[in-house]
């Protein structure tokens, strides 16, 4: 059971008690003794190459969530969705475990286009964390984002290449759906304001392989970056491609959905003059991260998924879920909201607080170094 202020190391939660607990009842009548939700994580496609990092960095959440007393005195329990399934299948999926009670609330890591699927199933029914960085603008009703937005981190990142490196010209290669065109549009938004410029884009499909078309459009083209908007397994592809034609002489690359496992797909010849940014890499030096990446060794042994900044969201969004709920003392979506401005917790990432519907937390920014990131800098927004 939960009392005070504070969950015991290596997780803190700020909780405010201020309303009186309400406990949901299922449509069946009848109260649970456990606090359900589902974790969408992708098991297939492009990125299921982050589905076990995911869920091995969820269940170590649960654990230390159920061991300091649960959610609002309940253990939680998890139920794995595969968000690689087809959208259709997945919006059905969601659709009946909220409205037969199945669940309490979404959690998870996946790509924009099903995040766009789910929140029509969710909205002011149930809360939703979505963990990734993402293209900004969401706002439907009970959605709390875990992840940085262009803002927070490709828009600093940008800045930071063009001061240290002198990277003034970049063009976009990103898979054909929501997050990247999305992000490309805000970018060139963006860089109206400044003196660095997209000199050209284009888009492969999710599980293409042919990019004959974009390694010819950076090569004719004058920029000195590539921004790369490409998800998982297909990053990995793109980026020994681009190394083998030799464009890694001359050109940086950005590559936003990235992680330690991305590079070991891609293997270490792919890996130079790639950089990336997020809110947590294994390298920062920080009493909570150190504790996080170790006891995740300890629990799945050196053979586990490759601890990485994808995975471990899916651990601050479970954080941020049970932070919530208990701040509300309720899941009821308009306690949540009354409460959500005065939530915090403490993580691998520091102190992250909820600013509206997002979060705010350190950004940085690192380059990889064979098949590991090193820290470059903390960015400022």
């Amino acid at each position: 059971m939960v009392h005070g202020s504070t969950i015991s190391n290596p997780v803190r939660l700020i909780f405010k008690r201020k309303y009186p607990v309400v406990i949901p009842l299922s449509c069946y009548g009848f109260r649970r003794s456990t606090v359900d939700i589902a974790l969408v994580v992708p098991r297939s496609g492009s990125a299921g190459m982050f589905g076990p990092s995911c869920e091995a960095c969820a269940s170590l959440a649960v654990a230390d969530i159920n061991a300091a007393g649960g959610i609002l005195d309940r253990p939680v329990r998890l139920h794995p969705v595969d968000a690689g399934a087809p959208l259709p299948a997945l919006a059905a999926t969601i659709d009946r475990m909220v409205s037969t009670g199945m669940v309490d609330g979404v959690v998870g890591w996946h790509l924009s286009n099903a995040r766009k699927v789910i929140t029509p199933h969710t909205a002011g029914r149930v809360p939703y964390v979505y963990t990734t960085f993402y293209e900004g603008g969401e706002d439907s009703d009970g959605v709390y984002m875990v992840g940085e937005t262009p803002e927070q981190q490709l828009f600093p990142a940008l800045r930071w290449l063009r001061a240290e490196h002198g990277v003034r010209r970049w063009c976009v290669v990103g898979n054909d759906y929501v997050w990247p065109r999305e992000t490309a549009r805000a970018t060139i938004e963006f860089t109206a304001t400044t003196d660095i410029e997209i000199v050209g884009q284009t888009y492969v499909p999710l599980g293409g392989r042919d990019f004959r078309r974009a390694l010819e459009l950076i090569h004719r083209s004058p920029a000195q970056g590539v921004l790369l908007f490409m998800v998982g397994a297909d990053c990995a592809a793109f980026n020994r491609a681009f190394a083998e034609s030799g464009l890694d002489g001359d050109r940086l690359r950005l590559s936003m959905m990235i992680g330690e496992d991305v590079l070991y797909a891609g293997g270490a010849d792919s890996t130079r003059g790639l950089f990336t940014a997020s809110g947590y890499f294994e390298s920062v030096v920080s009493p909570a991260g150190m504790d996080f990446g170790a006891r995740y060794l300890r629990e799945f042994g050196p053979a586990a998924p490759a601890l990485n900044n994808i995975g471990e969201s899916c651990y601050e969004g479970l954080l941020l879920f049970a932070s919530l709920a208990e701040s509300a003392r309720s899941l009821d979506l308009r306690a949540i909201e009354r409460n959500a401005p005065r939530v915090s917790y403490g993580g691998p990432r520091g102190e992250v607080r909820v600013r509206g519907a997002h979060t705010t937390q350190p950004v940085y920014l690192a380059d990889a170094d064979a098949l590991e990131f090193s820290v470059l800098a903390e960015l400022d927004s």
